[in-house]
């Protein structure tokens, strides 16, 4: 009989977590001392799962009686049951001698079948075929990796929650470990992790190269001293875990950049209160198109992995030397199971530089960039090409350079009384930009001290007044939804959605076709 009649798709989707099922995996862990992933723990689940329903299928079906074996002795009354005729059951009606001078002395028994049928059978037969225990069922239909393929994410998250709540089973990295396993690690050998970190200079290491200087006790299973040393280092404050999935790489907290600990001033957003339900189709588009990691997630839609994607730069960006992590790029980034920081190499796709990079997972944004933006002499607007790397743990950018021209540039002017003024004025580009978000700005520090007046300027004015200064740049008087979203980023962080709905909803401003604006005077 094949599995998938023994257990359904329904069983596998159905699944929930038993105490049986935590012990189990458990006793798996104490007898192989490996920590496991949770999807390694789940395809061990999976196969115990189908061993155990194959096992009580056998038990159910032998439950009945006795197994008909044909050298055996029967008496009337005796339940059997008969693997040949699909595990059904009979009661022993009779039993004769017969004859056969080919096979030699045996019986015949009569039996009547649950199924009504009545059927005769040898008795005190000593060579047949069906003396030998019946075969196991066939487990050639049993496909883990079809399961996995199927059920394996759904799987993974109830096995997950129901291994968070044992106290007496850890994670770390990824991997899950008995606790009653674990080396003792003490500050001693803490102390010498730092030291060794200290000598690297803020570059992660992995455990291995910490256990060669952190002497700890000899002879036990290395995975076991592993997973040991990474939940003390876990456990101490000195200590961050920076290591893509797969890789548990160490450093020391103090010795990260301070935009990587905390979110750089220009990347902070004051949350603006607004109606989602304004924004037209149109205005849905354009928020995906200008990837803000502010943006909410559902709104923006699910995006296909991308290989490479070319992206306009926001003045936040620029000057904290970042990236947005927004739903379309976050993919091109190598990311963890817990660490909340995130080591990796940036490298350029034209000189072959490598530079230190950082994943910043919960605000969303990657760090390291600021020299590489100011050796391209790149501006808001200014395009970035960011591709898969050709190795783990990589990831390729690249500007659009040329050689150095003038051109005429929406140009950013901070006046001795701190207001902020456009101009068009010819400036130095070299690099390839987005016409409508491209803003020349000859002074970072000026900008500076306007954005700290601007945080506490009223939204709705700062938007009418960046209207109203840029729209003096075009004979229509007009301005571009995307423009202004580049323009008041220069100011002060604001995502799409909140500039868009406020566009959509205040009497003064109008809206004159394809997300053109201007001031209805």
């Amino acid at each position: 009989m094949a599995v998938e009649s023994i257990i359904s798709s329904d069983y596998w989707k159905e699944l929930q977590i038993t105490p049986q099922d935590i012990e189990f995996l458990h006793n798996h862990l104490f007898e192989i001392e490996t920590p496991l992933t949770t999807r390694e723990l789940t395809t061990v689940l999976i196969h115990e799962r189908n061993r155990a329903e194959h096992f009580a299928l056998q038990q159910r079906r032998q439950a009945g009686g006795r197994i008909y074996h044909p050298k055996d002795t029967y008496q009337a009354g005796d339940e059997l049951v008969f693997p040949a005729f699909d595990w059904k059951r009979g009661r022993v009606l009779e039993a004769r001698a017969g004859r056969n001078p080919d096979v030699g002395e045996f019986e015949v028994i009569a039996v009547q079948m649950e199924d009504g049928d009545k059927r005769l059978f040898a008795s005190k037969l000593a060579v047949h075929a069906l003396n030998e225990e019946p075969a196991s069922v066939e487990t050639n239909d049993f496909d883990p990796d079809a399961i996995l393929r199927v059920h394996g994410h759904a799987l993974d998250k109830k096995l997950e929650a129901s291994l968070q709540n044992d106290e007496n089973i850890l994670r770390i990295a990824g991997r899950w470990f008995p606790r009653a396993l674990l080396i003792s690690v003490n500050v001693g050998h803490l102390n010498l992790a730092e030291a060794v970190l200290d000598m690297a200079g803020g570059e992660p290491l992995p455990t291995n190269a910490l256990l060669k200087d952190v002497s700890l006790p000899e002879g036990v299973n290395p995975k076991l001293a592993e997973f040991s040393l990474n939940l003390a280092l876990q456990e101490d404050g000195r200590f961050d875990e920076v290591g893509p999935a797969g890789e548990v790489l160490w450093c020391l907290r103090r010795l990260e950049p301070e935009e990587v600990r905390e979110t750089p001033m220009h990347l902070r957003y004051s949350p603006i209160e607004y109606d989602r339900n304004a924004l037209d189709d149109e205005m849905l588009a354009l928020e995906k198109q200008l990837d803000d990691e502010l943006s909410d997630d559902d709104s923006t839609g699910r995006h296909e992995e991308a290989r490479e994607v070319t992206l306009a730069l926001i003045y936040p960006h620029l000057r904290a030397g970042t990236l947005p992590l927004s739903n379309r790029i976050r993919s091109l980034f190598p990311t963890a199971y817990e660490s909340p920081r995130v080591r990796f190499t940036l490298v350029d796709g034209k000189t072959g530089q490598r530079i230190p990079g950082w994943v910043v997972r919960q605000q969303k944004y990657v760090y390291g960039l600021r020299d590489w933006y100011k050796a391209n002499a790149l501006m808001p607007g200014s395009l970035v090409v960011i591709r898969r790397g050709k190795k783990p743990g990589e990831v390729i950018i690249e500007a659009k350079t040329h050689r150095s021209t003038k051109d005429w540039l929406k140009t950013v002017i901070v006046g001795a009384d701190g207001g902020v003024v456009f101009a068009m004025l010819k400036q130095p580009v070299s690099a390839e930009f987005n016409d409508r978000m491209a803003f020349a700005i000859p002074s970072f520090e000026a900008v500076d001290q306007v954005w700290r007046q601007e945080e506490r300027r009223p939204f709705e004015q700062l938007v009418v007044n960046l209207i109203r200064e840029t729209s003096k740049l075009t004979p229509q008087g007009h301005v571009h939804a995307q423009e202004l979203y580049s323009a008041i980023n220069i100011v002060r962080r604001v995502p799409p959605a909140p500039l868009f709905a406020l566009l959509a909803t205040k009497p003064e401003i109008q809206h004159i076709g394809d997300l053109y604006f201007r001031i209805n005077e």
